[in-house]
Formats: C-alpha cells, structure tokens, sequence
C-alpha cells in the first residue's frame, strides 16, 4: 500500500498525519500518497471517497504511467487528473517554464477547469495561467511572463501564441493532458494536436480522457502516448443507477405544450434542468415562450455573444434561475454540477449523444430524471437507443387496460421499473389541449414568435435531413409497435370519470370499420333501387292482372 508522504510543521498537521495513518487503509484518498497541502486540497474541495475513475486512474498516473481514461461527464474525471498533476508539480519552480499542460475543447471547460485546478491548489504556490478565445491576447502575454507552472487551454489560442511569442516552448512540459478528447477531435483540432504533440518533451507523462474512443482518436494516442494503461468504467455505469428515464410521445407540434405542462406540473420550483433543442432557433423560441408564460430561463447556443453566456451561465448557476435552454454544440465542455434534471426535447440521433446529455444529471451520489420527448419519428432512434443499454422497452398500458384492471396494471408497471425496464407513454389529450391554446395565444400575440416559428420549421427540416439515419431494423419494429397509453407518471392527475372519457375516445380512435361511409351509402344506395325496381315489377304485375 502506498505510504503517506507528509512533511510536518505544526502540532494541527501532525494530528492530521496521523488521521491521515489510521484511515490509509480505507481506500480513500488518504491511502494515495498525497501530500498533506494537495490533500487538504482535495478536502477542502469537500472529496470524502474516490469516485470509481479516480480509484482506477490516479495510483496509475501517480506512478507515472501514461492513461486513456474512458469516462462518462460527471465521473469525477477531472479530479482524476488534477490531483496527481499537483501532486508532481508540488511548487512553483521559476525560471523553468510551463511544466504542465491541459487542452480542453472549449472556453467554458477550460475556465471550470482553471477554476479547479486553483481550488485544489489553494495551499499551494502553484501558478496557472489561462489561455482561451475571447479574451485579451495582451493579458495573456503578462500572465505568461510571469512563467507558469500550468497552461489551461484552447488548442486554437495556444497555437496562437506559440505562433506570436518568439521564445514560448512546450519542451520544459512533463505533463499533459488532453481533456474530451473526443470532442477535441470532433470539433476539429486534429491538426492543430498533432502540432501541438510534436512541441511536446519525448519525456512527458501524457493522459487522455474522453468519453469515446473513435478510430482516429486511437490512432492518436497510439502515436502521442508510451503504453498507455486504459481505464475504462463498466458499460453499465454509462447511465448512473440514480437516474431515473422517462420517455413521453407527442407530435412535434404538442412538443411546445408539453414542455410548458411538465416544467409547471412536474418538475419541482426548486429543482434546476437542463433543456437540449435541435437548433439555435428553438432556443430562441422557447425563451420567447417561457418568459411570456412568466418563466425567465437561462439560454445557451453556438454563436451566442460571449459576454450575454458569461451573463447566462452565470445566472443559472446562481440559482437566479431553473432552467438552461441549450443546444449539444453549446453544451459541450459546460459542467453544472447539482442539476436535478436533463429534458431531451429534441431527441439524440445517437444513443452516445443520450448518455452525454443525461449524465449531466444524478451525479457525486445525487438522484435526478432525464425527460425524452419522442415523436413518431423518433421511434426507431429510441429502439436504437435501448438496444445499445441492452434495456427492455414497452408501452404504457391503454386507458381500456387501466380502466379494467387499475390496481393490478400499475403493480405490473412497477415491477417492470424495479425490474429496469423503460416504459414510454403519452400525456393527456385534455391537459395538452387546454396548454396548447395558451402556447397559441403567446404566439399569435407576437409577430417576432410567428416570425420565429417559420424559422424553427426551416431549421428543424434542415435538422431532420442532415442527422444520422437509424437502423433498418429499428425503422422496421417501430412500424410494429403497440399502441401506448398515457404515461403512469401522470395517473394522478386522472380521476376515474377522465379514465374512462379518454378510454372510450381511443377506443373509437382505433376503431376500423369494415367499410367506409362512401362505401356504405353507395351500398345503401344500391339497395334502395333494388328495392323500388322490386315493388315496380310487384305493382306492375297487379296491374296486369
């Protein structure tokens, strides 16, 4: 087992040492070797027990071993990898250059990561400097000449820098890390790592994290890192088990109603959400909305100007207010770290997209919901998805069902959650009509949303057409599916009277009659001229007579 490496210098310290001796058997941080300002860090950062990435990963890095770590958003990855950096830079060292280097793929992942690296180093002299778009090139030469140990970064403004300062070298770096890499790589920093990796010391300790492990992105670390050990977490713990999913059909047209019902209905005043559209427009059109109905959401998307998300952002983690609308471009690298709930409200094409987004929420042992909204063509997309989780998917039971038989359908739909099944369904015709008329008077009372909507219809078709295809097999059992009742999670808004109103109105929705009402005219039609050509002939042959 590793030994605590403690230098002593008060009385306090020595009774922290030796708290720190008794629990080293533990498995906690206290059994990693840290030293005492690193690990008053980690306390003072309110860390009690290693997450599952950090166990695995930090003895490896410790020792020196180059990682890929493969690890969900909210692992604890970033903890993972900032700990054993402080603990080998120990001290700020002048005159020697930049010792560690970390590559994000945004601004707002690097600043949270600066921001941390400053945390766990506060009983340190550990001097970090941060390097993203945005901000003042000039500020950035000051803070470099002041010869940091840790440079925080985009790859696009390091470039940049090393391209302006005549005497900037990566050479003195020992250690590296490249953070969502995936993500690095998605958005197209490729080149700009290679050439940042061929700076870089032969000697350096590097560390790759990322939630995938692309083609190209293996090629990578096979060329950048020395036999690197894989940490790699258990494909189960892909969607954390204090998650709870809930997956509503609607048509995209109700979408808007829906989202106004479960935001007023179901989720709780005092619980935070993240919203994912489709598109910067949605965005836009859904805070028109929200702050109409008087809700003031927070917003979030790709070319929004930088200093109104600071302003967002900086809302929405002051608690100021509940809920972000964003797009998955804008919310790659953003860390909230007590969201209650995650609201799919366009559909992920791609099940990795889903346990992105979701894993957002019920994170360091907290519980949460992930909300989907699937339309029709959805469907296929969220078989896909089920099969990837290797989860059994079923209806909701009908209102006939639940009219029956109430009692012995819901015990039969919570055994089925208890037994990790997913349940979809909808959500109630009359709920959704009444919130529907309301979206339409928000809209039709201001030209700037109608003009809005043409522009989210656009879009969304645009959407539609470029987003990944599902698979053949999936598009062919969505078309077999039962029909779903009203999702168990409104049931209590239902009275006995409301029950049976909605289940004879889908019983006449699924009702197919044998024929038409052309068919059966024409039919009756038939049938009366053959009975008046019958009493012609009857009468006439009295006649005769």
């Amino acid at each position: 087992m590793a030994r605590v490496n403690l230098q002593v210098s008060s009385k306090a310290q020595l009774k922290q040492v030796e708290k720190m001796k008794k629990k080293a058997k533990s498995g906690g941080f206290e059994s990693m070797g840290l030293s005492l300002n690193v690990f008053r860090g980690v306390k003072r950062k309110g860390y009690r027990v290693p997450t599952p990435i950090q166990r695995k990963a930090m003895p490896l890095i410790l020792a020196g071993a180059d990682v890929v770590g493969m690890a969900r958003t909210g692992s604890g990855k970033t903890a993972a990898f900032l700990v054993p950096m402080l603990e080998r830079l120990k001290e700020h060292v002048p005159q020697t250059g930049v010792r560690a280097l970390v590559l994000s793929p945004t601004r707002d992942l690097a600043l949270q990561t600066f921001k941390f690296t400053k945390e766990l180093g506060r009983y340190m002299d550990i001097r970090a400097s941060l390097l993203v778009g945005g901000d003042s090139m000039e500020s950035q030469f000051e803070e470099l000449a002041q010869n940091p140990d840790v440079i925080i970064a985009t790859p696009g403004r390091l470039m940049h820098h090393l391209a302006e300062i005549d005497d900037m070298s990566l050479r003195t770096v020992e250690y590296v890390v490249f953070d969502e890499a995936d993500c690095l790589f998605g958005m197209g920093f490729a080149e700009q790592l290679h050439k940042i990796l061929s700076q870089l010391s032969e000697t350096r300790q590097t560390l790759l994290f990322s939630a995938t492990l692309p083609s190209a992105l293996a090629e990578f670390a096979k060329a950048g890192l020395r036999d690197p050990q894989l940490v790699r977490l258990d494909l189960e713990t892909k969607i954390s088990p204090d998650l709870k999913i809930t997956f509503f059909t609607s048509r995209q047209e109700e979408k808007y109603a829906a989202l106004l019902h479960l935001v007023r209905e179901q989720i709780s005043s005092d619980q935070q959400t993240l919203i994912f559209v489709s598109t910067k427009h949605h965005v836009e059109f859904l805070n028109g909305i929200f702050k109409a109905d008087g809700i003031e959401p927070s917003v979030v998307y790709g070319d929004m100007d930088q200093d109104a998300r600071k302003m967002h952002l900086s809302r929405f983690r002051s608690r100021k207010t509940m809920f972000l609308i964003v797009t998955d471009v804008a919310a790659r690298g953003l860390d909230i770290p007590l969201l209650d709930n995650v609201v799919n409200w366009d559909f992920p094409p791609k099940p990795k997209i889903f346990v992105h987004r979701v894993g957002r929420a019920a994170r360091a042992g907290r519980t949460g919901t992930a909300y989907s909204f699937v339309t029709s063509e959805d469907m296929p997309y969220l078989l896909d998805l089920h099969l990837f989780l290797s989860k059994p998917l079923r209806p909701a039971p009908t209102e006939e069902e639940v009219v029956k038989d109430m009692n012995g359908v819901l015990s039969k739909i919570d055994q089925a959650l208890q037994n990790g099944e997913t349940v979809y369904g909808r959500f109630p015709q009359t709920t959704l009509d009444l919130v529907s008329d309301r979206v339409r008077e928000i809209v039709d009372g201001s030209s700037e949303l109608i003009a809005l909507r043409k522009t989210c219809t656009n879009a969304f078709s645009l959407y539609s057409k470029t987003k990944p295809s599902p698979s053949r097999e999936s598009i062919r059992r969505a078309k077999d599916l039962p029909r779903e009742g009203v999702h168990p999670i409104f049931m209590n808004e239902l009275g006995c009277s409301e029950l049976n109103a909605l289940a004879f109105s889908e019983s006449l929705k699924a009702f197919r009659p044998k024929q038409t009402i052309l068919e059966a005219e024409g039919e009756a039609a038939k049938a009366k001229g053959q009975h008046l050509h019958f009493k012609f002939q009857d009468e006439s042959a009295v006649c005769h007579c």
